[in-house]
């Protein structure tokens, strides 16, 4: 399927997910990408590689039908939650947001600016974002709290959570793995994103996770594991997080590559906080207009 310009039109809820579904959801992605990057260039800041690995999950959560939510009442008491821990990433959520209609689309022209509404990390400033999470390891306790909220109040909303492989460094993560399994918060979903990247190096270079899953199954959590960019297995995994068929909070791995996307980028830790000169820009364009399906 070939590329479109803009965003690709609206996506039915998932009750009628479909071959067609999953071809929109790919090309929503590809869209969500050039976005991205074009908002880093503009301004010379941002992380397009932390955000570009955890695509695929975002987009399937707002357009796949799986998150709770309405742009007209971004405060809504029932409305599902959704926390980016890894805040450097946060901007993934921006051009989704504007496209929804959170924001005005103009905004994203003023990306990182003082006089514009999306920051450079997440801030509940911004309408539909939930918490400041620029301080790694913070999201998924903040998430288990609404959890646990919804839990003793008799709410129905269910808490996303996108959290960084290299956030797993921290103690924090743990206390609060510890803490959900416990109180049985079933509904909280923690997406591992698993690009085996952090700032320094490479993950089992810098200090070894694997196994994770065997490390999350035992905080006494259920766990997933998936190729996080094909959204047949996303959305299979999301299925079960939605389904209300366990009493243990859900942790799906969620196996990706950092900058996905940009061939030169991927997979490559240096391209962390390191901006492209011209010639690069180039080079990226081009792969982000002809890459534009995933698996």
């Amino acid at each position: 399927m070939p590329c479109r310009n803009g965003a690709p039109s609206q996506l039915p809820d998932r009750t009628t997910k479909n071959a067609m579904n999953i071809e929109l959801l790919k090309e929503k992605s590809a869209w969500l990408r050039r976005e991205l990057f074009e908002m880093v260039v503009r301004t010379r800041k941002g992380h397009f590689p932390s955000s570009s690995s955890c695509a695929e999950i975002v987009v399937a959560l707002y357009y796949g039908g799986y998150l709770r939510h309405d742009p007209k009442a971004p405060r809504a008491a029932d409305r599902d939650r959704l926390f980016i821990s890894k805040g450097q990433a946060g901007m993934v959520l921006y051009p989704i947001l504007a496209d929804l209609g959170y924001v005005a689309k103009e905004e994203l022209l003023k990306f990182a600016r003082a006089d514009g509404v999306f920051r450079l990390y997440p801030d509940p400033s911004i309408p539909g974002i939930e918490a400041i999470t620029g301080s790694l390891g913070h999201g998924i306790g903040i998430a288990a709290g609404h959890a646990l909220s919804a839990k003793r109040d008799g709410k129905k909303f269910r808490n996303f959570v996108i959290l960084s492989d290299g956030e797993c460094y921290e103690g924090s993560v743990w206390e609060t793995a510890l803490f959900a399994a416990h109180h049985g918060l079933n509904n909280l979903i923690v997406v591992i994103d698993r690009n085996g990247c952090c700032i320094l190096d490479h993950t089992e270079k810098c200090l070894r996770l694997d196994p994770l899953d065997e490390k999350w199954k035992a905080f006494g959590w259920r766990v997933r594991a998936v190729n996080g960019h094909s959204y047949a297995e996303v959305t299979s995994a999301l299925d079960e997080a939605v389904s209300g068929s366990t009493e243990q909070p859900l942790a799906i791995i969620s196996h990706s590559v950092k900058g996905k996307g940009v061939s030169f980028m991927e997979d490559q830790p240096g391209w962390h906080n390191r901006m492209p000169d011209d010639a690069q820009i180039a080079r990226a364009r081009k792969d982000l207009s002809t890459n534009c399906i995933v698996n």
